[in-house]
């Protein structure tokens, strides 16, 4: 697989700014939305890197896999977060603090 990426530039280039933006987007995009100016800056910076890291991938280095197990672990933890959601998990009666009984 290693091979074929390094033969295939685009694809190495598309997958990794994919992974990157995901990424971006699901830890470390603030919280209020960016100005324009600012939002087109991070997505070229973003692009920049990417570039850099299509270079690493093509010289040997498993970059590709190594954002593809991030993106993996993230989309689990999420679908953990979903799952407790959807099964409106409580604490038991037993965990719950007891108010102050002596006064």
């Amino acid at each position: 697989m290693q091979a074929w990426l390094s033969d295939h530039k685009l694809v190495s280039y598309l997958l990794i700014l994919g992974f990157t933006i995901y990424i971006f987007n699901k830890v470390f995009r603030p919280q209020e939305k960016l100005p324009l100016l600012k939002e087109v800056l991070v997505y070229l910076l973003i692009a920049f890197g990417s570039f850099i890291l299509m270079i690493l991938q093509v010289d040997k280095l498993p970059i590709i896999q190594c954002m593809g197990v991030a993106v993996i672990m993230m989309l689990m933890l999420r679908g953990r977060q979903l799952y407790d959601k959807w099964k409106g998990k409580k604490t038991p009666v037993s965990e719950q603090p007891k108010a102050n009984a002596g006064e």
